[in-house]
């Protein structure tokens, strides 16, 4: 495909159009030869796919039950490290890549004694933003998150997983990877524990960062904050862990 027809990519699914569109991307970058491979797709008019809102209102609706007795099961088969991840992408509803770089970020930056460069002690709140190369990106983003400070203080006693790790343990242990549906249940909590759909989707990085910047540095985030960290522990009393939020 890198030097005959792109045409195919528009025959193949969504998740198989773009894996395969992300791979000849950084073939092309290894050649060398990216800016004439990108030249190439806008000319055959290749569009990323992505999924809409129905389609995404149908994968939370057809979603398993069992999912808090997964997470359950997770925290007394998994080690500290991975089950405190994996309650880390519950009480957080980001993305898996977002996850895990937050979370080894925040372990970073307490080893260094930078936390405070991240979270935000006084809103409770991790602040992305502050880390654009990281969370910031075309298409995806997220801005911040609320967590509780036990919560954060727990993840300090945590050393860094990886995403390898972390699905070769559930495997070992007879259990499906289900992180992505962690992020579709913290948002139908949520709107079903008084957050509007708009807050969801700022917490979840679905917004565009100028809304971000009005809606972030005004008064009105203390309300938020409050009404974030109050259906997080109804989430997590729930879901019948101990967490520390």
């Amino acid at each position: 495909m890198i030097n005959g027809n792109l045409r195919d990519l528009d025959s193949f699914s969504k998740w198989k159009k773009n894996s395969t569109l992300k791979a000849l991307i950084a073939l092309s970058k290894y050649l060398g030869i990216y800016e004439q491979f990108k030249a190439k797709v806008k000319g055959y008019g290749i569009k990323w796919e992505s999924q809409s809102s129905v389609e995404s209102f149908l994968r939370m609706m057809n979603r398993k039950d069992g999912l808090m007795d997964w997470v359950k099961k997770s925290a007394k088969v998994l080690d500290k490290n991975l089950s405190t991840f994996i309650e880390f992408v519950m009480i957080s509803g980001i993305r898996r890549g977002e996850a895990i770089n937050a979370f080894n970020l925040i372990i970073q930056l307490q080893r260094t004694g930078k936390l405070s460069s991240y979270y935000n002690s006084d809103l409770q709140c991790l602040e992305h933003f502050r880390f654009e190369d990281v969370f910031i990106r075309r298409t995806k983003n997220v801005f911040f998150s609320f967590i509780a400070k036990p919560f954060i203080e727990g993840v300090n006693t945590c050393d860094p997983i990886s995403y390898t790790t972390l699905k070769r343990r559930l495997k070992d242990n007879g259990m499906k990877l289900r992180l992505n549906e962690l992020r579709d249940h913290y948002a139908t909590f949520m709107v079903h524990n008084g957050l509007i759909r708009e807050e969801v989707d700022i917490l979840q990085g679905r917004i565009g960062k100028s809304l971000f910047m009005r809606h972030y540095f005004s008064p009105n985030v203390t309300e938020l904050r409050d009404k974030v960290l109050n259906a997080i522990t109804g989430m997590t009393k729930k879901a019948e862990l101990k967490l520390l939020s």
